[in-house]
């Protein structure tokens, strides 16, 4: 009998939404006989030891390696591939899918995937050239939406080799039972769960928080997240700034996040750029009315005015108005969450984005 296929996940350490990805698909092989993963996280400053303890305590196959010299990342995961001979190798986000590629190819693995997880990465140009390099060794590069891929091709990357397979969600972490019977039993806040990183644009959330108190709202503006110190003490200063500190809440990461949407009537999105927002498709399963910034990924997933609401970018009045729009319309925003939430369910299920992968392997029993 044939050992089962081997698939080795290469990926950030950050707990991103690629990481996330690369989390889910390797849950999802668990109990496939035909299938065998491995998960390496390449180390960041703020890896969790008790995130990825988690990870294990789950029955995930997890290692890690450095961080701090690319040359020793390459050389630790060709270690790692050498002893465990994967068959399969999906290298994850910028510029992870570099140094995974480059280890796989070095070791020999027979097949490589490049998985891009935003529209707008970092590409210096010799960055580039280091990943375009790569392409002859590369069966796939692989865009978490459409508006990924299309950016996957602008960078100059074979469009034949370039396919779009969504992101999805744990849709079993928002049954009926999580939702409120009615709307008003949400509180009427505003919650953006996301890292602070440089992608991200807080600053213009809290700003259009200050315009609503100027015009007589207050509701409480809840940041679920970690990342960046430095980002969010700057976050926090805007918000002290603005004297919005009895308003803004800092929850960093959160264990409840569905029972916190569900609980919570609207969502933001403000954002720079995005691939495939998770955090805002969990919300649109938790039924929050959403707004979300009119960038691609973003607006791939809300249809404006009917699953959401689109502002401009980096506008915070435009914002400012949306969530005026929401809070002050009970009826609007209720029928906006009902609408996003038979969408999420409807299209964004883990399950569908790991039949695609599963389906590129030609794993026995894979649906095409």
């Amino acid at each position: 009998m044939a050992r089962p296929l081997r698939v080795l996940h290469f990926v950030t350490g950050g707990f991103s939404g690629a990481t996330q990805v690369a989390v889910d698909l390797c849950l999802a092989a668990q109990g496939d006989p035909d299938m065998q993963t491995l998960l390496v996280l390449r180390r960041k400053r703020n890896t969790s030891e008790a995130r990825v303890q988690q990870l294990r305590d789950q029955g995930l196959q997890v290692q890690l390696v450095s961080n701090w010299l690319h040359a020793i990342t390459v050389w630790e995961l060709r270690k790692i591939m050498r002893a465990w001979k994967p068959d399969v190798v999906f290298a994850h986000g910028f510029s992870d899918h570099i140094w995974g590629r480059r280890a796989a190819v070095a070791e020999g693995v027979p097949r490589i995937y490049h998985v891009e997880h935003n529209s707008r990465e970092r590409y210096t140009p010799r960055r580039l050239r280091q990943a375009l390099a790569l392409e002859p060794h590369t069966q796939a590069s692989i865009g978490v939406s459409e508006g990924v891929r299309q950016a996957l091709v602008e960078h100059g990357f074979a469009p034949e080799k370039c396919l779009a397979i969504p992101n999805g969600i744990a849709l079993e972490r928002f049954p009926d039972s999580l939702l409120p019977q009615r709307w008003q039993q949400r509180e009427a806040a505003i919650l953006m769960a996301s890292r602070f990183a440089r992608q991200k644009d807080h600053a213009t959330l809290i700003e259009a928080l200050g315009l609503l108190r100027d015009r007589g709202l207050k509701p409480a503006l809840y940041l679920a997240g970690s990342g960046s110190t430095r980002l969010r003490r700057k976050a926090e200063a805007l918000a002290q700034r603005l004297g919005l500190q009895q308003q803004v809440h800092f929850l960093g990461n959160v264990a409840d996040l569905p029972q916190r949407l569900a609980a919570t009537q609207v969502f933001v999105l403000a954002t720079h750029w995005e691939g495939m927002p998770l955090a805002l498709v969990e919300a649109m399963a938790a039924g929050c009315a959403c707004i979300g910034s009119d960038v691609l990924g973003v607006r791939e997933v809300i249809d404006n005015g009917r699953t959401g609401l689109l502002v401009p970018h980096a506008d915070a009045p435009a914002l400012a108005h949306a969530l005026q729009r929401l809070l002050s319309d009970a009826a609007l925003a209720e029928r906006l969450g009902q609408a996003a939430r038979e969408q999420a369910l409807s299209f964004y299920g883990r399950k569908p984005m790991w039949q695609r992968y599963r389906a590129l392997l030609n794993v026995p029993g894979a649906q095409h």
